[in-house]
């Protein structure tokens, strides 16, 4: 897990040949403006999905995890609180596995809890179980997928 500003997502470049993609997407977008939705970038090596909902609270929040992408977690606006857990100590996999969408959820209680402000990312990989959209009142935020 990488907890940054969004113009630190230069640093990570080095780390995923199609970070610089995701970065010049978020950087050339009115991101408060832009829709709810999926916004393709690179077919489906790279694209975005735009959410704007009401926060939940820790307990409500499941830890999930994805096999297949890479998440970049951007808050564009509202308070955002996220749990973490290494996936390797993950114990309780839910029913509701959708190997289809890439992802799987854990009942587990998360390690730790950190918080975004806007225009700050967090980027998970496969190992990185995570809680989005822990606040109160409502969440926009964009997540790219960055294919493996």
């Amino acid at each position: 897990m990488i907890i940054d500003s969004l113009n630190g997502l230069e640093r990570y470049f080095f780390m995923h040949k199609s970070f610089e993609k995701a970065y010049k997407f978020l950087k050339s977008h009115d991101l408060e403006l832009m829709e709810e939705g999926k916004h393709i970038i690179d077919g489906d090596d790279v694209f975005a999905s735009v959410t704007n909902g009401q926060g939940k609270q820790p307990e409500e929040a499941l830890l999930e995890a994805h096999d297949s992408y890479i998440d970049i977690q951007l808050l564009i606006t509202g308070d955002e609180t996220m749990g973490w857990k290494d996936r390797s100590t993950c114990n309780d996999e839910t029913a509701d596995v959708r190997p289809d969408n890439d992802i799987i959820f854990f009942d587990d209680v998360p390690d730790i809890y950190f918080t975004l402000e806007p225009r700050h990312i967090a980027i998970f990989f496969p190992h990185d179980a995570h809680a989005p959209m822990i606040g109160e009142g409502q969440i926009k935020k964009v997540v790219v997928k960055v294919k493996l």
